[in-house]
């Protein structure tokens, strides 16, 4: 969920769609150093079929609205209509907002996370218990930064609020599983891996932080949503937990999927390697 860096009003809903700020995860990491994660070791044992759904569905008004980037008022009355704009207070935004992406790159890193997360939410929750999950993170996240700036008319969009709750549901059920994170410097980079609560508590912490911090007066990254979807996420995941044993669940898992996790295996380089003189 990001912020369109302009405020609009009923009587001005033109503004520029084109200075959207994302709430995309890997988009904020890469400001700060080239690493993100790729993938977990925690394979889903059914398909996911509502995730796949979410992944369409999402690719696809992001689609339609790239049509709109040559018709600025057009693509404005969009913005206006669908994206969540705390003043106007509409409740039918508060969905709609999250399906909406100010650019490919917040796409791209919004769905990387989805990809990486949300096979394993539905396998544990089912088809019809994630979507509903999923849809319920993103209004629970978007009431998160209503209520940080009540009366705000800076348009709010992202699937990222969404997308924290399933990152929060994960930390409770899987705190241990393995995410691979790739390091990019310059022309090296390596793959190595972390728990995920590492990974998932240094983001959660630094949406805390960059929240408590920074001023979104003319826009930005929606920090609060993060912050809210996670927690919510974490908290509609309490039933599941409880049901699975609770801390007997993660005493018997020691933390890791109940169930074997994906190795993968990396092939060396064939470039030979040139000796020192």
């Amino acid at each position: 969920m990001g912020q369109i860096g302009r405020h609009w009003s009923r009587h001005d809903p033109v503004g520029n769609p084109a200075a959207v700020c994302s709430l995309d995860p890997i988009v904020r990491a890469r400001q700060r150093g080239p690493m993100f994660p790729i993938r977990d070791h925690n394979p889903s044992e059914r398909a996911p079929y509502v995730t796949y759904a979410l992944l369409a569905a999402n690719i696809l008004v992001f689609l339609f609205t790239w049509t709109l980037e040559n018709q600025p008022r057009a693509q404005a009355e969009f913005y206006f209509n669908w994206a969540l704009i705390p003043a106007l207070n509409s409740p039918m935004t508060f969905l709609s907002s999250t399906f909406i992406h100010a650019g490919f790159m917040h796409l791209a890193g919004n769905m990387l996370f989805l990809w990486i997360f949300g096979d394993n939410m539905e396998d544990k929750m089912g088809h019809v218990g994630f979507l509903v999950f999923y849809l319920l993170g993103g209004v629970g996240a978007g009431l998160a930064q209503v209520m940080t700036e009540p009366g705000s008319n800076v348009p709010i969009v992202g699937a990222s609020g969404a997308i924290a709750a399933v990152m929060g549901g994960y930390l409770l059920l899987f705190p241990r599983a393995k995410v691979d994170i790739l390091l990019i410097l310059i022309v090296f980079f390596r793959i190595f891996s972390v728990p995920a609560w590492v990974m998932l508590g240094l983001w959660f912490g630094l949406q805390l932080f960059n929240g408590v911090t920074t001023d979104l007066t003319g826009g930005g990254v929606a920090y609060w949503a993060h912050a809210g979807g996670f927690i919510v996420g974490a908290i509609l995941t309490i039933p599941i937990w409880l049901h699975a044993g609770g801390v007997g669940f993660w005493r018997r898992t020691e933390g890791h999927p109940d169930h074997p996790e994906a190795h993968y295996d990396f092939a060396r380089s064939s470039i030979p390697r040139v000796p020192r003189k």
